[in-house]
């Protein structure tokens, strides 16, 4: 697993919390596209394919030294 970024992970804490993309970019002065492509490069980083898997994965983020 790609560690997120700083900016990746806020956003995907936010989205997880329930904000609309709208919503986040409004929060954190960006452009609700920029929120998106962030969210689009999260989703493979953290091993998921939907916006409703982010609270699961964010609290169980997987092991980067399995064994």
């Amino acid at each position: 697993m790609t560690a997120l970024t700083p900016q990746q992970l806020q956003i995907a804490q936010l989205a997880a919390a329930g904000l609309t993309n709208k919503q986040i970019a409004a929060r954190l002065f960006l452009s609700p596209r920029t929120v998106s492509t962030h969210l689009y490069q999260v989703f493979p980083k953290l091993g998921i394919t939907s916006r409703a898997a982010l609270r699961d994965a964010l609290a169980n983020p997987p092991d980067p030294h399995p064994t």
